[in-house]
């Protein structure tokens, strides 16, 4: 089915996307509407323009691509599934997430990652190819990170990264890391274990973004970044 929100509200626009048997959905025209593929299954939406706020949330298996930009919120609370943005999202990507990936190309904005969780085999992963904003991976508690920086110099992360973090991990591409990391994340070089897991996500995400080199990459440095299980949330109590 391919589709045209020129003249839809998000509501209209959502009902026709929920009531077609096609699998394969094609939508043009799309300006700021919101909801898009919100708890799909089963589905191959491709967006042309720039969906609005929650696209994919509570994604349920569906695979969602934006040949463009993305607004805030992207994968709210997603299960499973894909979402893949050719260009730049705004913040709180990934919020709550518990399963799936998020493939950013560009740049993502504040608090991406908040509250990301895991839970038996389900791992989310949020890769983004350029900057992420302040507060990335706040109180995360499980799945992966990985900010690569492209296009950019200098450290490519906001300040507060991980403030609150308690599981999961994070890889930043690069040699300079914020002055504000708290005593609650660890910084590391990632072992062999951590490149190998690395190395199957940038796989994954250069085939979305083919002029991406994993390889290539992968001679780059990176720092891991996972919480300090010895010191959790030290600052919240008084007798330490």
């Amino acid at each position: 089915m391919k589709l045209s929100g020129k003249n839809l509200s998000f509501q209209e626009l959502n009902e026709a996307v929920r009531d077609t048997t096609d699998e394969h959905i094609e939508l043009c025209d799309i300006l700021g509407h919101r909801y898009i593929g919100a708890g799909s299954s089963g589905r191959d939406i491709v967006i042309e323009g720039v969906p609005g706020n929650a696209l994919g949330a509570y994604l349920s298996g569906s695979s969602l691509t934006v040949k463009g930009n993305a607004q805030d919120a992207v994968g709210d609370t997603m299960n499973d599934g894909r979402i893949i943005i050719s260009g730049s999202c705004g913040d709180t990507a990934g919020y709550a997430m518990r399963g799936g990936k998020i493939y950013i190309g560009g740049n993502a904005g504040y608090r991406v990652g908040i509250h990301m969780k895991e839970y038996g085999a389900h791992s989310p992963i949020i890769v983004i190819g350029g900057r992420a904003g302040a507060f990335l991976g706040e109180y995360q508690a499980g799945g992966t990170i990985v900010v690569l920086g492209l296009g950019g110099s200098g450290c490519p992360i906001g300040g507060y990264c991980g403030t609150g973090m308690h599981g999961g991990r994070m890889f930043i591409r690069g040699t300079v890391l914020p002055g504000t990391l708290s005593d609650q994340v660890l910084v590391e070089e990632p072992d062999r274990h951590s490149r190998l897991l690395l190395k199957e996500i940038l796989s994954d995400y250069c085939r979305y973004f083919p002029e991406v080199s994993a390889n290539s990459l992968l001679k780059d440095h990176f720092f891991l970044l996972t919480p300090n299980t010895k010191n959790p949330f030290k600052q919240l109590y008084t007798a330490c």
